[in-house]
């Protein structure tokens, strides 16, 4: 009975409460009729007769009113009923619904955690990744300014080309081919001088006067950087002159020789902006060099050893071509012996199997007690096995 039936303006009205309600307005109306009977008993018995038949009419339709308030209170009970049975299913149904939310719920907040994890292990070993890549970074920056400190220094930074040269010269070419620091006939010394193949040794010179390019690359203003530039042209020209005097010497060296730049870059601002000197250099027979120059040159330097130790072995080569010869022809022979022997076991294998076949053909005959085959026929016949073999041959 406690099922809502209505709900008006927002105030629940239950069953109970309908059932409570109509019996009080019940209540009331037979109140007033009988108000109505005891005033009009008082007005006089002359309308006693007519009291009596308004009362009996008041009678039955108290009853009638009763009646319809028990029929309205089975209504009401039976809306009750079903009501509660929907209030249940519905009950159910949410239920249900909300059991079917639930599960979608807990399923997608598990896949979610699960990407989640996924995600998070992915950026963790990006991070690990980042990390390794900053501390690398970290070292080569340690590493550039070490190597900034170290070229800071005039004689270190000789010291590291001079370095990074005789590393490409150890690399190209075999060792008694060079010499670090040769001693000239005039007293100098270069910083390396290639033995090539008619004597006279090519010489590299490794110095290279960096503090003018340097200024001329980090000059603020335009006058600061022609000034840098008259440095470069200055610093070269007296750099070209002294290798040129001192290490170009007629019939002791070659008529060429190579001044070492460490850097590439250094190469290139040289062949951009001054032109001039590089033209210099050429003809004082000074050719500037970059380290893949330097490579290119070990290389054919390298090639021309080759050659010269070829021409100084065509003797012996030709010798050895001659015993190679001689060798072929006494393999050539011994290859027709071998065959002479594999021709002669073959046919001592052949006249093996014709006299099994004899000794099998006389088991034969003494088997069946056949004596009047004749041997000559024996003798002469020829295995089916060697006829294959003479086929095959």
């Amino acid at each position: 009975m406690n099922e809502i039936l209505v709900d008006i303006g927002g105030v629940s009205v239950t069953v109970g409460a309908a059932l409570v309600l109509c019996a009080a307005l019940l209540m009331a109306v037979m109140l007033a009729v009988v108000v109505v009977v005891v005033r009009a008993a008082g007005a006089g018995g002359r309308d006693a007769d007519r009291q009596a038949m308004r009362a009996e009419e008041l009678e039955g339709r108290i009853a009638e009113m009763a009646q319809v308030q028990s029929e309205t209170a089975g209504r009401l009970k039976t809306m009750g009923d079903v009501l509660a049975g929907r209030q249940v299913e519905l009950g159910r149904i949410v239920n249900e619904r909300l059991d079917a939310m639930s599960g979608r719920i807990g399923q997608s907040m598990t896949d979610t955690a699960n990407q989640t994890v996924d995600r998070l292990q992915k950026l963790h070993e990006r991070l690990a990744v980042i990390d390794t890549a900053q501390k690398n970074i970290t070292d080569l920056s340690q590493q550039v300014t070490s190597l900034r400190d170290v070229l800071s220094n005039k004689q270190v930074r000789g010291a590291f080309g001079q370095a990074r040269m005789e590393a490409i010269i150890r690399d190209g070419l075999p060792n008694g081919s060079y010499e670090f620091q040769l001693t000239l006939s005039n007293g100098t010394r270069p910083d390396c001088g290639v033995l090539l193949p008619d004597g006279r040794p090519l010489v590299i010179d490794a110095k290279f006067p960096l503090e003018a390019v340097t200024a001329f690359r980090e000059a603020a203003t335009e006058d600061i950087r022609k000034q840098a530039a008259q440095r470069i042209r200055q610093d070269l020209s007296k750099h070209i002159a002294d290798i040129s005097e001192k290490y170009l010497i007629p019939g002791e060296t070659q008529d060429t020789a190579l001044m070492f730049v460490p850097a590439e870059s250094v190469y290139a601002d040289l062949h951009d902006g001054f032109d001039d000197v590089v033209q210099k250099a050429y003809r004082a027979r000074v050719v500037i060099v970059s380290p893949s120059l330097l490579m290119l040159a070990i290389q054919v330097m390298q090639q021309i050893m080759k050659d010269e130790k070829m021409r100084e072995a065509a003797d012996a080569i030709r010798n050895e071509v001659g015993h190679l010869m001689g060798d072929v022809s006494r393999l050539r022979e011994r290859t027709l012996k071998l065959q002479q022997h594999f021709n002669q076991a073959t046919e001592d294998i052949r006249l093996i199997l014709v006299s099994s076949e004899k000794v099998e053909r006389r088991a034969s005959n003494i088997e069946n007690l056949d004596f009047d085959s004749g041997d000559k026929a024996a003798d002469v016949d020829t295995p089916l096995f060697t006829r294959k073999l003479g086929a095959a041959e």
